[in-house]
C-alpha cells in the first residue's frame, strides 16, 4: 500500500492475518517512522519507532480511527458508513432520479419484503437490456451527465478501462439547488427515473 506525501512516498508494509494490520510507514529513505497495527475492520492504531521497528521511549499506541458502531435496527449488517450513503436522512434536497436510494428494489429490501425485491430487481434489469436495444438501434452511445470520457485508458487486471473525469457539472446543479427557494420536495415521493428513453409499448 502506498501513502503520497508532499515530500516522499511512504510505503506501509503487512504482515498479518485476515483483517489484520501489522506493519510500518516508511519514510523516503525507506526507514521506519510509525507502526501500524489493528484490525481494518474493527480500529487502527500507531505509535512512532525507531530504525529497529521498535516503539520510541516515551511514546504511546494511540487510536487513528474506530469503525463507527452498526445502528441497533439494522438488518442486513451494514457498516454504518453504508447507512449513511443508503439514507434519505442525508440526502440532499431534491435528488436526482437517478438516485440509487431510490430504487424500488433496494426499498423494498429496506422495508423487509424481500419477494417484492426480487420482482423489482428483475424489472429494472428487463428495462435496462431494453434500453441497450432501443440505443444500439438508433446507432447511439450512451453519455455520461456528470463525468466526461477522456482519451486515456487504464490497463487492469479486468481489462483495458476508459478513464472518465468529472466535469464540474453536478457541483453547478447542486448550487442552483442550494441557492434556490422553491418548493420542498419530500424525496421519498420521487420516482425513480434513470432512464434515457420512454418505456417500449
Amino acid at each position: 500500500m502506498l501513502f503520497l506525501h508532499s515530500q516522499s512516498i511512504s510505503i506501509l508494509s503487512c504482515r498479518a492475518g485476515r483483517y489484520e494490520v501489522d506493519g510500518y510507514v516508511y519514510n523516503a529513505a525507506e526507514e521506519p517512522e510509525i507502526l501500524i497495527t489493528g484490525k481494518w475492520n474493527e480500529s487502527m492504531q500507531y505509535q512512532p519507532c525507531d530504525l529497529e521497528g521498535e516503539p520510541r521511549p516515551g511514546t504511546e499506541l494511540k487510536e487513528v480511527w474506530h469503525v463507527a458502531d452498526v445502528p441497533n435496527d439494522d438488518k442486513f449488517d451494514y457498516t454504518y458508513f453504508a447507512h449513511k450513503l443508503n439514507s434519505f436522512d442525508t440526502a440532499p434536497r431534491k435528488l436526482l432520479p437517478s438516485d440509487s436510494r431510490l430504487r424500488p428494489d433496494r426499498y423494498a429490501l429496506e422495508m423487509g419484503n424481500i419477494t417484492k425485491s426480487g420482482a423489482e430487481k428483475r424489472r429494472l434489469e428487463e428495462r435496462q437490456r431494453a434500453e441497450k436495444k432501443i440505443r444500439e438501434a438508433k446507432g447511439e452511445t450512451f453519455k455520461t451527465k456528470w463525468f466526461d470520457i477522456t482519451e486515456e485508458v487504464a490497463t487492469t487486471p479486468w481489462g483495458d478501462l476508459e478513464i472518465c473525469e468529472y466535469n464540474g457539472k453536478y457541483t453547478q446543479h447542486r448550487a442552483a439547488i442550494d441557492s434556490s427557494d422553491t418548493y420542498e420536495v419530500d424525496n421519498k415521493s420521487v420516482e425513480f427515473n434513470p432512464w434515457q428513453y420512454p418505456p417500449p409499448s
